[in-house]
């Protein structure tokens, strides 16, 4: 029989340059704790390199954290993978290495992209250019994120910057997400007003947390058996009760 867990499904740590360095692993899993979440997804920048540490810390406090990434196409959109295992993201993340556009990050203009362990201490600075976008199309960065039994959600589908239809102007049919984000700015019932036509794509709310106090802000009730990425799999789908509570 399902039961309610609640989620957020889009947090950022200290890797992603634009996030405060607070957004620590061990940070984000208390604050989360502290808040009664049950499910969290951390989606860096182009990088999964903060989630094994988060995963682990997570499994200590009770809390179910769901491998992903936000990968930005060529189109400068971005779009969340999340994945059913460490192995997964990590196959993702080398194709997004791949293809990330060239270049070394410069920490003053864009933030620093620090690599921690389960007690804050600095691993490593990925060096790499993590806010800038890949030479994937949009389809082929839904295509790869399924190709690796990966969700694809088209992140803040409501804001300008950086959502599909700020950057086309409508979603194409053909593209094949698995669901569509509303960011924390926009209440259910002017999204519902202006984004109508997309309602046969399932719809989550999340935080898109860069600081500790936006952890939470917005959360997504599901309906599950048990708090897993299969069982969210399901509830995109609808099976046996499974269900998601926007």
């Amino acid at each position: 029989m399902p039961v309610e867990f609640r989620a957020d499904l889009h947090i950022h740590t200290c890797l992603s340059p634009c996030a405060d360095l607070f957004m620590t692993p061990r940070n984000i899993i208390e604050k989360a704790a502290t808040l009664g979440i049950n499910i969290i997804a951390v989606c860096d920048h182009n990088s999964a390199e903060n989630i094994a540490v988060t995963h682990d810390l997570g499994r200590k406090r009770g809390i179910t954290v769901i491998p992903g990434m936000e990968i930005t196409s060529s189109e400068e959109v971005h779009i969340l993978g999340l994945f059913g295992s460490l192995d997964r993201v990590y196959d993702m993340q080398e194709q997004v290495y791949e293809h990330l556009q060239p270049g070394e990050n410069n920490e003053d203009a864009f933030g620093m992209q620090v690599v921690v362990n389960e007690e804050d201490e600095v691993l490593a600075f990925n060096k790499r250019l993590l806010i800038g976008s890949t030479d994937l199309s949009i389809d082929r960065v839904v295509a790869f994120i399924h190709g690796f039994q990966g969700i694809a959600i088209a992140s803040h589908i409501d804001r300008e910057g950086f959502g599909i239809i700020g950057q086309l102007g409508f979603i194409p049919p053909e593209t094949g997400f698995d669901a569509l984000e509303i960011s924390s700015k926009t209440p259910r019932d002017k999204a519902v007003e202006t984004f109508g036509m997309y309602r046969s794509i399932p719809w989550i709310t999340s935080s898109d947390a860069h600081q500790l106090e936006d952890i939470g802000r917005k959360t997504v009730g599901l309906h599950l058996n048990h708090a897993t990425f299969e069982e969210l799999s399901l509830a995109l789908r609808g099976v046996e009760g499974r269900k998601v509570i926007f």
